[in-house]
């Protein structure tokens, strides 16, 4: 289970000048009760809560500096091979370029923060995810979103190819494919990917005492020559 892997002191690896906080796929198809996943009976329950951690852990990225980038499901015809079309029809139907059901449910870019639109489930591939982290110099990913078995589990693991930290939020993903592939998933990144942490943990992390510390221990060696 995943909370009895040992993980690295996450204050360190949340720095703020160096993460990123990405949020994947919070779109009306996959989590309003008219879209995609809903008009072919998915429960979305699952949705409302975990929203609700999302939006905590944006609205506190702006506060402390972390960069937030929203990445979206956004299909279009010259993009949709035979192979990526022989899916099962609600995924087919989702995240259709231009449509409603492509639209962020309940969270809203800033101006000034970056939406990538995605092909596929990977928020890597045919994106500038990775140009644009390593622009900003971030080295670490804080992964949020849906669903956690699909599109933010391949994420992650693509991040960690690529030499990224990742911090996996627990209750800030979901899955409409039931509890158990959403913990599936998070006991296989936290055994072999990166650490899994509570949005709370996450916010414990970037309070003003703990990046006091962080930033404290920092500078100590420079303090001691």
């Amino acid at each position: 289970m995943t909370d009895r892997i040992s993980r690295p002191a996450l204050a360190p690896l949340l720095e703020p000048a160096h993460t990123a906080l990405l949020v994947i796929d919070v779109q009306n198809d996959y989590c309003h009760p008219q879209g995609a996943l809903g008009r072919h009976g998915a429960d979305l329950d699952f949705v409302a809560p975990a929203v609700e951690n999302i939006v905590r852990l944006i609205e506190t990225s702006r506060q402390v500096g972390v960069t937030v980038i929203f990445a979206r499901n956004w299909h279009e015809r010259w993009t949709e091979s035979p192979g990526w079309r022989a899916r099962t029809p609600r995924q087919s139907e989702a995240g259709q370029a231009g449509s409603w059901g492509a639209e962020f449910f309940t969270v809203a870019p800033a101006r000034d923060e970056p939406v990538l639109n995605k092909q596929r489930y990977d928020a890597f591939i045919g994106t500038p995810l990775d140009t644009m982290l390593r622009a900003l110099e971030r080295r670490t990913v804080v992964l949020t979103g849906f669903g956690t078995n699909v599109c933010v589990e391949s994420t992650a693991r693509h991040a960690v190819f690529l030499d990224y930290r990742i911090v996996l939020v627990s209750d800030a993903t979901d899955t409409a494919d039931g509890p158990t592939a959403h913990r599936a998933s998070l006991d296989t990144i936290a055994r072999h990917f990166g650490p899994v942490a509570t949005t709370s943990e996450i916010l414990a992390a970037w309070s003003s005492e703990a990046l006091g510390k962080v930033r404290a221990l920092s500078v100590e060696p420079s303090r001691a020559s």
